[in-house]
């Protein structure tokens, strides 16, 4: 018989949150985890202290060893919260079939707790310079992007003596860098801020 899986609502998360033997998943995307706000909530990252565990990561044959590297472990209290319902299910029984038996959801993350400005939330500071793939397109196809009104860019795809990896294929649109152009390859440094500006000026 399948297990029944617990849902948690926002005043017993309010609650729980600072206990250092609950601990929350975030089973979006890294990007919506870091920052990017990719199903219209109102305030982008995610609930604070919660952990990065992307949902398609359970197909994964190391899945479980990729939890217990996150210190996640069977005694916790593991609260998953995503952008659906059934994904948080999904997971949640993936735990389960792992031998963690205290496994809640969390199903208000947008309605709820984004929309909340009391209920507190992180994101990486510099998020904007770690721009999903669907950005990527949406720029080159419409020259249009989420947090973007420049419209003179480029798309640079670099590799470290491997023009090939770029010759067999690119983003349209994309040119080529080797790496060796912005480091020095003596000491693994980033080249000055003159070197860099030479660099990309220059490229063909």
């Amino acid at each position: 018989m399948e297990s029944i899986i617990n849902e948690i609502f926002t005043s017993e998360l309010i609650k729980i949150i600072e206990n250092r033997k609950t601990k929350i998943l975030d089973i979006r995307s890294v990007d919506a985890y870091n920052g990017w706000k990719l199903h219209n909530e109102k305030r982008g990252g995610h609930i604070i202290s919660a952990k990065s565990l992307p949902a398609k990561w359970i197909r994964y044959i190391d899945w479980i060893e990729i939890v217990r590297n996150k210190n996640i472990i069977p005694e916790d209290n593991i609260v998953i919260y995503g952008y659906t319902k059934q994904e948080a299910e999904n997971v949640a029984k993936r735990f389960l079939r792992s031998g963690y038996d205290n496994v809640s959801v969390y199903n208000h993350f947008i309605n709820e707790w984004s929309s909340n400005n009391d209920l507190p939330m992180r994101k990486l500071e510099h998020y904007r310079h770690l721009v999903p793939a669907e950005w990527v397109k949406n720029l080159i196809t419409t020259g249009k992007a989420d947090e973007y009104e420049n419209n003179n860019y480029a798309v640079i795809q670099s590799h470290y003596r491997n023009r090939d990896a770029y010759l067999s294929g690119h983003i349209p649109g994309a040119i080529d860098m080797d790496t060796l152009a912005l480091e020095d390859p003596d000491t693994w440094n980033r080249r000055s801020p003159e070197e860099l500006k030479d660099a990309l000026e220059n490229m063909e």
